[in-house]
């Protein structure tokens, strides 16, 4: 069998994509990243990188109507630039969707384990069993029934979210801001680089949107794909691109004068922001019950990640990577092999070097590598619709595509200079280097780089 079952509705491809973004993950982990390189401005680079995914998104949108295709960003440079470029967007988008899978992992273990302390269950270095643990029931859900993922991913993920909405109020209620207070935030922070640190900032904040094309993916699996697939594409951006900068101004507003000690300093070294805020502003209760719901919402990511990537293994399989990976299972209807060979992909390294970096660490590294890998793949796709607009005779709307790719660009430059500390300074490294190994896959199986797209447009 190698088509894939039409079954999923609007739900299931809003569960994939919100799943992959883990909004939670960003309240949780995510703003401080920003916070230390924008310092009180993080508010105003979430809503300068929600503009600028928003117009990368809109690009997404417009190739899904015309392409439904579980390659996504495959099928869309192919599109545009022939097989052989769609073949190096493809294998970049697979390291992605292995990268965050692998790093939700290291935050499913390291938050469970954080309940457990909270319960009087010192778990230690077991956290590691978690994360493989979590791997391994996502791969058994994403194997038999995407149907059942998909909803569970959106349940888990809607459920996190208020909660965590929920402390903001607490918050807000508590601190009760000023106008000029919440202006503030929005302007850049001469004591953090000023718009230097907004660049450098932007690259989390596309961070915490990466993954909003993972219901693209289902494109062939989705009942109505030109239709839910870009509704669910760009709603999630939307969606998140709001909760991220209300929710970074109430850590800002949680951690300011009256509030946690140590202000915006402390809520850029800390290691679990929510924590400390539901401590200061609610209850024990409602700390364990957030660092629950963000253990859920990273389990969710590792379902949803590993959906996208065994997926997009399934497309190149099907273009000539390996025949077998492009065979779906006759009764579930499921990508079954990619979905095994992908769980291996993420399992193999989190065993190997988790265990030594740590589960923060090891989630900071591998996402971040994901994000340089798909920074990549949102300047591909952009400038691919920006050449179908002018091809189609929409002069403006193909000016329109290149903004959200320059800014990307800008991010991207910030990452390589100035040089961040090591080791951080290797990962755009690592991530030139795996789109560079395409060609040498491209060299072993030439008809990656001559063969159409193997299903009709």
């Amino acid at each position: 069998m190698r088509n894939l079952v039409s079954s999923l509705s609007l739900p299931e491809a809003v569960g994939l994509s919100l799943s992959v973004i883990a909004p939670t993950v960003t309240a949780a982990f995510n703003i401080t990243l920003v916070v230390q390189a924008a310092g009180p401005a993080a508010p105003l680079t979430f809503a300068i990188g929600t503009v600028a995914m928003a117009l990368v998104a809109l690009s997404f949108v417009a190739f899904s109507r015309r392409v439904s295709h579980a390659g996504s960003a495959y099928a869309y440079v192919t599109f545009t630039f022939g097989s052989r470029a769609g073949f190096i967007a493809g294998w970049t988008l697979l390291l992605t969707y292995l990268g965050f899978t692998t790093a939700f992992a290291a935050l499913v273990g390291n938050f469970t384990a954080a309940v457990l302390r909270r319960c009087g269950v010192d778990i230690g270095a077991l956290w590691i069993l978690v994360g493989a643990a979590a791997m391994l029931l996502a791969w058994w859900l994403a194997f038999r029934n995407m149907r059942l993922a998909g909803r569970l991913m959106l349940v888990l993920e809607g459920a996190a979210l208020l909660a965590i909405v929920a402390l903001c109020a607490v918050i807000l209620r508590e601190m009760r801001p000023t106008g000029a207070a919440a202006l503030a935030s929005f302007a850049p922070s001469a004591a953090h680089g000023g718009w230097t640190g907004i660049g450098f900032g932007l690259v989390f904040t596309v961070l915490s949107f990466a993954g909003f094309e993972g219901a693209a993916t289902l494109g062939e699996e989705t009942v109505h794909p030109r239709r839910n697939i870009p509704i669910a594409m760009f709603g999630t951006v939307l969606g998140a691109g709001v909760f991220f900068v209300f929710v970074a101004y109430c850590e800002i507003l949680g951690y300011g004068p009256g509030g946690i000690p140590g202000g915006i300093a402390a809520l850029a070294k800390a290691d679990a922001p929510l924590d400390e805020l539901a401590l200061r502003y609610g209850s024990p209760t409602l700390a364990t019950a957030l660092d629950l719901a963000t253990a859920t919402s990273a389990f969710s990511g590792v379902l949803g990640g590993l959906a996208a990537a065994a997926r997009v293994l399934f497309a190149l399989g099907r273009a000539g990577l390996a025949p077998k990976l492009g065979l779906v299972h006759a009764v579930h209807g499921t990508p079954a092999l990619a979905v095994t060979w992908a769980t291996v992909l993420i399992l193999v390294p989190f065993l190997a070097w988790a265990p030594f970096s740590g589960a923060s660490n090891y989630y900071s590294y591998l996402s971040t590598i994901a994000t340089l890998a798909l920074i990549l793949i949102y300047v591909g796709v952009g400038g691919a619709e920006m050449i179908e607009g002018w091809r189609e005779r929409r002069r403006l709307w193909s000016a329109l595509c290149v903004v959200g790719p320059l800014v990307l660009l800008w991010a991207l430059y910030r990452t390589v200079y100035p040089a961040p500390e090591f080791p951080n300074n290797l990962w755009p490294y690592v991530a030139f280097a795996w789109t560079l190994a395409a060609l040498g896959v491209i060299r072993m199986r030439p008809a990656l780089g001559r063969s159409p797209l193997p299903d009709p447009l």
